[in-house]
């Protein structure tokens, strides 16, 4: 534990929803859902607006339709998310070598580590600074929480929501925890919650009374001397510096359950060209190739195969899929399909790979120009999937949210599609509440687009933060919160 408030945790406020009604001027302060949208579909995040009707993240998109039939359902548009990730975690970047991405709109940072601040007041100049910041940079907001602790900063930022800042001064963590829900505590979950509540303990208060000898015994020694330090108020966990990540996957779960085995091939050379987009996207390669399956009674399968060298090549992630999908009963029907790559690298091999089945076709060879029936030729191949409806195809290629643009109505968004048509609201960001108007699913003159900056012209912070306090710089800020 700190002497002083230098640990912050930062956490963007309802972040893709928030992300969308910036972008979407017609949907500011209205009900915003996103999420899958199918049958299947589960929801990342409900707008602070969506959430007044109960409507909240991990819910089936069904049921959130049923509490809130008239809010906005839109599919992730993952781009804009991580670009305006980018851009806050720059900005914590600057205030510290010490950040600690935990998502893409989460993080905690060493305030002392980047020499910024050593005391509240300064500790919640910087708070302050950095909210504002954000603000200009991005259009979004985000709520800080400030103490001498990970899991204090954590706790703070979330009882600061929305749009708030809350300090919490080193010595009063005893006081303030205690009436809270065990919840509140990293490392009880539903299952540890409820087993604590059958031994009389609802509250941290009451955990701090049970002694750490009594939560050893039900929880076993390094979960329960854990909690009891923590229901005290004690973490000494260091903030650690970003870390490569270790993987890079992409899944999709199915509105309806997958039989065709062709269909279920076509789906994993999809995702496997996803999979590499994402990797070619992060400037990496990777060794091993990753097959993710979940059947129709709900066990999941995964299988692997290391490759020769490191790869960012389509055709060999998408050919090493297939084979570990050969290996996979998938006669019951799939629910759910992945594909990954880890063992990641900054560099390919592509001398090495020799990985497919057979040596790919060279340029002069005839087979590679007349790849015959079933393949890229007229004929359909022997036991092709079954040619998707209108409705399919329009879901498919035109999920609402997504951005396209049109060549006389510019930049818009699609509201909802079906019945071989597809509506579009056209606006920007920063224009006010557009028209909508509906074409055809083939219309020549629509594309799908790249979502547009949600800040045309944002504020310049290259040279932030040099004008922040470094310490002793007294109240100065205003708006923050402090506890007890």
């Amino acid at each position: 534990m700190r002497a002083a408030p230098t640990i912050l945790h930062l956490d963007m406020d309802a972040f893709y929803a928030s992300a969308e009604q910036a972008a979407k001027p017609s949907l500011r302060g209205k009900p915003v859902v996103v999420g899958g949208l199918g049958p299947r579909g589960v929801v990342a995040t409900a707008s602070y607006e969506a959430r007044r009707f109960g409507v909240h993240s991990a819910m089936p998109t069904a049921q959130a339709r049923r509490l809130a039939p008239n809010a906005a359902y839109l599919v992730p548009r993952f781009m804009l998310y991580r670009t305006v990730s980018d851009q806050v975690m720059e900005l914590l970047g600057r205030l510290s070598p010490l950040v600690e991405p935990l998502s893409l709109d989460e993080a905690f940072v060493d305030l002392e580590a980047g020499g910024v601040a050593d005391d509240s007041a300064s500790a919640r100049a910087v708070g302050e600074q950095l909210r504002d910041a954000i603000r200009a940079v991005t259009g979004l907001t985000g709520s800080v929480g400030l103490a001498g602790s990970k899991m204090l900063a954590k706790i703070a930022s979330e009882e600061a929501k929305p749009n708030g800042l809350l300090l919490i001064e080193p010595g009063t963590e005893r006081e303030l925890l205690a009436p809270m829900s065990v919840r509140i505590l990293p490392g009880v979950g539903p299952a540890t919650g409820d087993h604590l509540r059958r031994a009389g303990m609802t509250t941290v208060d009451d955990l701090a009374e049970a002694g750490e000898a009594e939560l050893v015994r039900l929880l076993g020694k390094a979960h329960g001397v854990s909690l009891h330090r923590m229901a005290l108020g004690y973490d000494n966990r260091p903030v650690v510096a970003e870390r490569d990540a270790k993987s890079v996957s992409v899944e999709d779960t199915f509105d309806m359950d997958l039989h065709d085995r062709v269909r279920v091939r076509t789906e994993v050379d999809r995702l496997a060209d996803r999979c590499v987009q994402r990797l070619r996207a992060a400037e990496r390669s990777g060794r091993t190739v990753v097959l993710k399956v979940r059947r129709y009674d709900f066990s999941t399968l995964t299988r692997s195969e290391t490759l020769r060298g490191p790869t960012d090549d389509p055709g060999v992630v998408r050919e090493a899929a297939a084979r570990l999908l050969e290996a996979v009963d998938t006669t019951g029907g799939v629910r759910l399909l992945g594909v990954g790559v880890t063992g990641l690298a900054d560099y390919t091999q592509e001398d090495l790979f020799a990985q497919a089945a057979g040596e790919r076709a060279a340029p002069d060879d005839p087979a590679a120009e007349d790849p015959g029936p079933g393949e890229h030729g007229d004929e359909p191949a022997a036991g092709a999937p079954e040619q998707e409806t209108p409705e399919q195809l329009a879901a498919r290629r035109w999920p609402a949210g997504q951005d396209v643009r049109h060549d006389a109505y510019g930049h818009g968004w699609v509201q909802g599609s079906g019945v071989g048509r597809v509506t579009v609201r056209f606006e920007e960001p920063e224009s006010p509440p557009g028209r909508v108007r509906t074409f055809r699913i083939d219309d020549p003159e629509l594309w799908p687009a790249d979502p547009l900056p949600l800040v045309r012209d944002p504020v310049d912070y290259s040279s932030w933060p040099a004008s922040l306090p470094k310490s002793r710089s007294g109240p100065g800020s205003s708006g923050g919160e402090s506890r007890p």
